[in-house]
């Protein structure tokens, strides 16, 4: 009988396509996340997102971190640093939804903000700002200053 020494792990990353947006703004950033959040469902359930930028805050890609309540969402930010490390990324931006409609920042919103921004500081990232999305308004952490 044959066993490997260890378990063999593989990582991939692709820049399929041609997007080569940028943000500039807080409003470039919402847009974005506005196009991967499902319209349907952003009054119905919770739902979190990690974008990714390069130096020149070009987007690298966007990942969904998690999908789960109607109140709630359970992130692990290994998850956002993990794809923050495979595709390079200088920058971060998440974003989260509230189906309640409301766009205050609760204490565990808060939390996870502070979270992620000290894990990308131990990489050398930057979290630049964490939104929350409401179907016809939103937050920003970084124009409100909590960042």
């Amino acid at each position: 009988m044959k066993f490997n020494i260890v378990n063999e792990i593989k990582l991939s990353y692709s820049r399929k396509g041609n997007c080569e947006r940028s943000v500039s703004s807080s409003v470039d950033a919402v847009n974005i996340f506005r196009a991967h959040f499902d319209a349907e469902e952003i009054d119905y359930r919770e739902s979190f997102y990690a974008l990714y930028l390069n130096q020149a805050n070009k987007v690298l890609g966007i990942k969904k971190i998690s999908e789960c309540g109607i109140s709630s969402t359970l992130v692990d930010v290994r998850i956002i640093m993990q794809a923050a490390l495979l595709c390079n990324a200088s920058g971060i931006i998440v974003a989260h939804n509230h189906p309640s409609g409301n766009l205050k920042p609760s204490g565990c919103d808060i939390k996870m903000t502070a979270q992620i921004k000290e894990a990308a500081k131990v990489l050398s990232m930057n979290l630049l700002d964490h939104f929350i999305l409401t179907s016809d308004s939103h937050f920003s952490f970084a124009d409100d200053g909590i960042i």
